[in-house]
């Protein structure tokens, strides 16, 4: 007999097969709906193999609908009208249209349900997860520590893991880079980066839907981050039992409880006899872990190590406090999406390469003007480049585009001698006096921009600067309200003989208002006693309000203001020469400030000491004055009404010399604030002298 013949024999055999066994589940059952339904599926040899030896192997295999060939079968004899077969289900899921799998325990499942059924501790991460490939010792790795293919990214030239493989024009982009395209969210409405952007209902990241348990733990309706022994656990209490310690009743060793289940556990892994779980392969600490079985300690070094290496084996000598300061960091995981998207971590790329220098004319030209700002406070702070005064070295280069704003040739070179020998000049010199190495540079901005409208009027008007006469200049006042800072460039010209003297009255001085006393006692005391509030929040409200400081001064304060004289109990705080005792509770609220310092606060790669009170988010810098500003505003508290307040107080009882030395006031300011309360007896004195029937 030639092999066809027997091959058609065979089949023949195996068609009938199965025709007995789709018969057997409903005798009434006529062949005309099982031929059509087999011709459908079974439609090559092998399918055919698969389903006799299914059916023979367990006929039940048509009410369960796996394996799947068997499943394709049952849907086409539903299609064909016959309703004796249920529809294939999977057992655990209740899905129905998938593919199933036979399982020993429970029947047919999905290739999902399939997986979970099978799932193994990861050999990287020790979470029980779904096996999604092997690690060259072949033991299970999950899908989030699987290895995944190393190649070129066409955007950011780095070797990294592929998100989205090359197709058509379009290159390999690595996870860094790929973002998912962007569409109208079906949910929230957004244009947002979607899933799905291609069909009729996008939905972003945050409207994704996603199922819903009551946690094991805290009881509440969240979507489960993992399952354990006791049921679904949330997010937070996910995190929260991954990082808590306790003291094991067995070892006495500071570890994870995990035994017995729950909030309750009182024993380690080893001593209850488990394995150990969500241990760093590193340093094997337990911890919740961040990537490829590390915490996110030692995933931030690994990260920063390969950042600074840029393909060698040794990190540049230069860029080893760089390195130390941002793993100093008490945020690892702002540290880390640092390093993977900020405009600063770029820079730090190419200093580690050599393509840019370790210099701040670099950094100047640097096109990622932003991120070689933050990373130069960086390395500033890191000893590694001089530091140097970074508002008046941006008004330096800013003068030029304002020079570029004058028409006239004269009058351009006029505003330069003006800015190179009376602003800048004079920005130098307080530079070199200041201990903040800050300089405030927004008020001459404010004369040079002035300077430039003026002059750039007198070319529109025909005129030249020593043509200008003082009904000229009223006219141009008359019509910019804002003009008056011009008074400094005149002043400077006439005495260089470029025009005639003139005079620009000075602008009116705008008192404000303050607010009531009553107002001011009550927030102190919600500064003094509410522990909710942030410490440097109560600290820098309760100098203002009590003391009258401006916040400028108050940012810029240093840890060394703050003594204790002899005794422990004793605090005092120095706001210029003198030094003032602080009572309690204030002097408690300093004390610990100065301490423990403003931690949560600062930026990647600030120094793990600051001599600021008030450290900012600029590695080195202090807060700045806005921003202090800012959080005060949020605690109902508004800088200027709150100062006059309090100065107007202060300086009902205390006399303006005092105010001035103690509270680094100048003795003008002093005595204009004594003068306005009333508490200014001069001017009483002076009045009963001149009165003729005033009797000594």
């Amino acid at each position: 007999m030639r092999p066809h013949a027997k091959t058609s024999v065979a089949g023949e055999q195996r068609r009938a097969q199965v025709l007995a066994a789709v018969l057997a589940t409903d005798p009434a059952l006529s062949t005309a709906p099982v031929e059509a339904a087999l011709a459908v599926v079974a439609s090559h040899p092998a399918a055919l193999r698969s389903l006799a030896a299914a059916l023979v192997a367990d006929p039940a295999a048509l009410r369960i609908g796996a394996p799947p060939v068997v499943g394709r079968l049952v849907a086409a004899l539903r299609a064909e009208g016959v309703t004796t077969l249920p529809a294939p289900r999977c057992a655990l899921c209740s899905r129905e249209g998938l593919a199933l799998t036979r399982s020993a325990t429970h029947g047919g499942v999905c290739a999902r349900c399939r997986a979970r059924e099978l799932a193994e501790a990861c050999a990287r991460c020790g979470i029980v997860k779904p096996v999604a490939g092997r690690d060259p010792d072949r033991r299970p790795v999950c899908a989030r520590c699987a290895d995944r293919p190393r190649r070129e990214c066409g955007r950011c030239g780095r070797t990294r893991r592929i998100a989205r493989r090359a197709h058509g024009d379009e290159p390999d982009i690595c996870d860094a880079c790929f973002r998912p395209p962007r569409a109208l969210c079906s949910g929230c409405g957004r244009l947002w980066p979607c899933s799905f952007a291609g069909s009729d209902r996008p939905v972003c990241a945050s409207c994704a839907p996603r199922r819903t348990a009551v946690c094991a733990r805290c009881g509440q309706d969240r979507a489960p981050s993992a399952n354990w022994a006791e049921g679904p656990v949330c997010e937070p209490c996910y995190t929260a039992a991954l990082r808590h310690r306790g003291t094991c009743r067995g070892c006495h060793a500071e570890r994870r409880l995990v035994h017995p289940p729950g909030p309750q556990a009182h024993t380690c892994a080893d001593c209850a006899g488990l394995p150990t779980s969500h241990a760093c392969t590193d340093c094997g600490r337990e911890d919740k872990l961040y990537e490829r079985g590390r915490c996110e300690g030692c995933a931030l070094a690994r990260r920063t190590g390969e950042l600074l290496r840029a393909g060698d084996e040794q990190i540049p000598a230069e860029l080893l406090p760089v390195h130390d300061a941002i793993l100093a960091t008490s945020t690892p995981r702002s540290a880390l999406n640092w390093l993977r998207g900020g405009a600063g971590a770029a820079v730090l790329a190419d200093l580690a390469a050599g393509t840019t220098a370790l210099t701040h004319d670099a950094l100047d030209a640097h096109p990622r003007r932003r991120g070689a700002d933050y990373l130069r406070h960086v390395l500033v702070a890191a000893d590694v480049l001089p530091a140097r005064d970074e508002p008046l070295a941006r008004i330096e280069a800013w003068v030029a585009t304002v020079l570029a704003d004058v028409q006239d040739g004269e009058h351009r070179r006029l505003l330069q001698g003006y800015a190179t020998w009376q602003v800048l000049r004079r920005l130098r010199r307080r530079a070199a006096r200041s201990a903040t190495g800050h300089s405030p540079t927004g008020y001459p901005r404010t004369q040079l921009r002035t300077a430039a409208r003026f002059l750039n009027w007198l070319d529109q008007q025909g005129l030249t600067l020593d043509r200008c006469r003082q009904g000229d200049l009223d006219g141009w006042l008359a019509m910019t309200p804002t003009g008056y800072p011009v008074r400094d460039f005149l002043g400077w010209a006439a005495e260089h003989h470029h025009c005639i003297p003139m005079l620009v009255p000075a602008a009116a001085r705008n008192t404000g208002t303050a607010i009531d006393a009553d107002e001011r006692w009550v927030l102190v005391a919600r500064l003094l006693h509410d522990d909710t509030v942030d410490l440097a929040d109560r600290v820098a409200g309760a100098l203002l309000l009590c003391y009258g400081q401006q916040l400028s001064r108050i940012a810029v304060m240093r840890t060394d203001q703050v003594h204790h004289r002899g005794n422990p109990d004793i605090v005092s705080l120095r706001f210029a020469a003198h030094e003032i005792i602080v009572p309690e509770p204030l002097s408690g609220l300093l004390t610990d400030l100065a301490d423990a310092g403003r931690r949560s606060h600062r930026g990647v790669g600030s120094p793990a000491t600051s001599p600021w009170l008030f450290p900012g988010h600029l590695p080195g810098r202090p807060i700045t004055a806005a921003r202090l500003g800012e959080r005060l505003r949020m605690l109902g508290i508004r800088a200027l009404p709150a100062r006059r307040a309090t100065l107007v107080q202060l300086a009902a009882e205390v006399p303006a010399a005092v105010l001035a030395e103690l509270l680094n006031l100048t003795p003008a300011t002093a005595t204009r604030w004594t003068r306005d309360p009333g508490a200014d007896w001069s001017g009483y004195a002076a009045e009963l002298a001149h009165r003729h029937d005033h009797q000594p």
